[in-house]
C-alpha cells in the first residue's frame, strides 16, 4: 500500500522545524551593515570583513509565531492574492474569459487548415509566442508577482487546448522565471548587483542576451515537449486527477454565451473613458525605464485612444467581448505602470480591484451581488493565500536565528584557495543554495554582492563574472524554492500540489543548473565584451 504524500502545509511545517533545528547547530553571527545609495535607491549593503559571531538565538516555540511573522512579511502578496482572487471571481461570473477562451479555440482551428502551420504546430506557435513574451517581461523588468494574476487565465486556457495546469503556469510564471535567470535589463537583480560591484549599469548585455537566448531554447523545448505528451495521453500528467476542477469548467465553456443588458456597459464604458481621458491630460508622457535608460513616451494617452475605440467596437457585439476588453487593457495599463511609473504590488492589486468591480457594474450585477462575488473569490483562493504566510515562516526562522550571515561567512572563508573555476562553481553553488532561504532577488544581491565581489579581486575573477553567477543562481531556482511567495501563489492559484510540483520540476531544474554552469565557463576562461 502506498503512502500518503503529505499535504503542502505538512510539508512546509517540516522545513520550518529543520530550520529551528539549524539554529541550535549553526552559531549565531552577523556582518555589520552600510546604508548605500544603489541606482537612487537606499539599501543596507554587507560591510565586507566585518563579520563576528554573537550570542546564539535558539528557535523553538518560534516554530508556532514564525507563521504570524511571516502572515506580517508577505501580507503585500497575500492582499494581491485575495484581491485577484475576488476581482476574476466577479469577471467570470459573466462567463467573459469563457466566452473568449472558445473564440480562440475557434481560430486556432482555422489556422489549422494551413499545411504549414498543421506541420509545425499551431498550438506549438501559440505556446511559444505567449512564453517570449513572459519571458521578455521578466528579462527587462523582472516580472514576478505579476504572474500571480495571468495563473487565472493561463491554466484554465491551457486546459482548454487539452494540456494540464502546469503546462497553464509555464507559459506565464516558469516563461517569466526562465526571462528573470537570464535577463539582460532587469534593475531588480542586474541592476542592483552592478551597481553593488561598483561596474558600469548593465554592461555585458551582449553576452546576457546570448544566454537568455540560450536558457530559453532549452527551457522552451523541455516545455513543449511535456506539453505535447500530455496532449496525447492526458492522463501522463501528475496533476491529472487535480486538473478536474480546471475540466469541469471547461466542460462548461459552451454554457457561457448568454445575453446581458448592455445598458450598464455603455455606463461603465463612458465613466472609465472620461476618467482616462482626465488621467491622459495630467499624465501625458510615461517616462519608460528600459536598463539604465529612459524613454519618454504618451503611453496613457495611446493605450486612452485604443481604450475607448476598443470599447466602443467590442461593446457593440456583446457584453461580455467588452469585458475581455476591460481586462486586456487592465493588463496594457499593467505595463505601463510598472514600466513607465513605479508600480508595484500595491497598484497591482488595486487595478485588478477594479478591473473586477467595472466588471460587475458591466455585466448589471447590484452592488450586493459584486460584493458576494467578491467574498466568494476570496474564499476560494484563501488557501493559497495562507500558505504564502506560513512558507515566508522558513525564511522568519532563519533570520530571526541569525545564522543567514554565519552561513555565508563559512562558505565565502572556504573559497580562498579554489582556482577560477572552482571558486566559479562554489560561487554558483552559494548563490543557488541561498535562494531557498533568500528568495529577494535584491535582497540577496546585498547580502552577497559585497563579499563576492571582492573575492572575486583576490581570486582574478572579474566583477561582471561574478554578478553574473548572482544572476544564474538567484534566477533559477525561483521555480522550486518553497519559500518564494510568488512561487507558492501561483500553485495555489492553478491547484497544483507542491509536491508534484517539485516532482516534475526537479529534473527540468538539474538541467536548468547544469545549463547555467556551462553558461558560466566562459565568463572566465574567454575574453567577452564587458567582462
Amino acid at each position: 500500500m502506498l503512502k500518503k504524500v503529505p499535504h503542502t502545509y505538512v510539508i512546509v511545517f517540516g522545513l520550518i522545524v529543520l530550520c529551528a533545528a539549524l539554529t541550535w547547530v549553526i552559531p549565531g553571527g552577523e556582518f555589520e551593515r552600510n546604508d548605500v545609495v544603489v541606482n537612487g535607491v537606499e539599501r543596507s549593503v554587507v560591510k565586507v570583513g566585518s563579520f563576528h559571531f554573537t550570542e546564539s538565538k535558539l528557535q523553538t516555540w518560534q516554530i508556532f509565531s514564525s507563521f504570524f511573522d511571516g502572515f506580517l512579511r508577505t501580507s503585500n502578496i497575500i492582499a494581491l492574492i485575495v484581491m485577484i482572487g475576488g476581482a476574476f471571481w466577479i469577471l467570470n461570473d459573466s462567463k467573459s474569459i469563457d466566452i473568449g477562451i472558445l473564440s480562440f479555440l475557434r481560430f486556432l482551428k482555422r489556422w489549422e487548415k494551413s499545411k504549414l502551420l498543421a506541420r509545425i504546430g499551431v498550438n506549438n506557435i501559440i505556446l511559444t509566442g505567449v512564453m517570449t513574451v513572459f519571458s521578455l517581461f521578466g528579462a527587462i523588468f523582472g516580472m514576478s508577482e505579476e504572474t500571480i494574476a495571468f495563473t487565472i487565465i493561463f491554466v484554465p486556457l491551457a486546459i482548454s487546448m487539452g494540456y494540464d495546469s502546469i503546462v497553464g503556469v509555464s507559459m506565464c510564471f516558469v516563461a517569466a522565471a526562465l526571462g528573470f535567470a537570464g535577463a539582460f535589463l532587469n534593475p531588480f537583480t542586474i541592476g542592483i548587483a552592478q551597481g553593488l560591484s561598483d561596474i558600469p549599469l548593465f554592461s555585458g548585455i551582449e553576452y546576457r542576451m546570448i544566454m537568455w537566448l540560450v536558457i530559453n531554447i532549452v527551457g522552451f523545448t523541455y516545455i513543449l515537449r511535456y506539453a505535447a505528451k500530455v496532449k496525447k495521453t492526458p492522463q501522463k500528467s501528475p496533476v491529472y486527477e487535480d486538473d478536474n476542477y480546471w475540466r469541469s469548467r471547461s466542460e462548461s465553456l459552451h454554457s457561457g454565451s448568454r445575453n446581458i443588458n448592455s445598458k450598464p456597459a455603455w455606463f461603465v464604458l463612458t465613466l472609465l473613458s472620461i476618467s482616462l481621458i482626465v488621467f491622459s491630460v495630467l499624465i501625458p508622457e510615461s517616462h519608460i525605464l528600459v536598463g539604465n535608460q529612459t524613454y519618454n513616451f504618451p503611453a496613457l494617452p495611446v493605450a486612452t485612444v485604443l481604450f475607448v475605440v476598443m470599447g466602443i467596437f467590442t461593446l457593440r457585439h456583446s457584453v461580455q467581448y467588452f469585458i475581455l476588453t476591460l481586462l486586456t487593457f487592465t493588463i496594457v495599463f499593467l505595463v505601463i505602470g510598472v514600466m513607465g511609473h513605479g508600480w508595484y504590488i500595491k497598484e497591482i492589486a488595486t487595478i485588478f480591484l477594479s478591473m473586477g468591480i467595472f466588471s460587475g457594474m458591466a455585466a448589471n450585477k447590484s452592488p450586493n451581488a459584486i460584493t458576494k462575488l467578491f467574498l466568494d473569490g476570496a474564499k476560494d483562493i484563501l488557501p493559497a493565500a495562507l500558505i504564502v504566510g506560513l512558507a515566508r515562516g522558513i525564511v522568519v526562522i532563519l533570520e530571526d536565528g541569525n545564522v543567514i550571515d554565519t552561513i555565508l561567512f563559512y562558505v565565502s572563508d572556504s573559497m580562498k584557495d579554489f582556482g577560477e573555476v572552482g571558486s566559479m562553481t562554489l560561487m554558483y553553488a552559494i548563490q543557488t543554495s541561498l535562494n531557498v532561504f533568500i528568495p529577494s532577488g535584491s535582497g540577496q544581491a546585498a547580502l552577497t554582492i559585497p563579499i563576492l565581489s571582492q573575492i572575486s579581486d583576490l581570486i582574478g575573477i572579474s566583477r561582471q563574472a561574478t554578478v553574473t553567477v548572482f544572476q544564474l543562481g538567484d534566477g533559477f531556482t525561483n521555480m522550486i524554492t518553497p519559500t518564494s511567495g510568488v512561487l507558492i501563489g501561483v500553485l495555489g492559484i492553478a491547484r497544483i500540489p507542491y509536491e508534484k510540483w517539485f516532482k516534475w520540476m526537479a529534473p527540468f531544474m538539474v538541467i536548468l543548473i547544469v545549463l547555467g554552469f556551462l553558461l558560466l565557463l566562459p565568463t572566465v576562461l574567454i575574453p567577452l565584451s564587458g567582462f
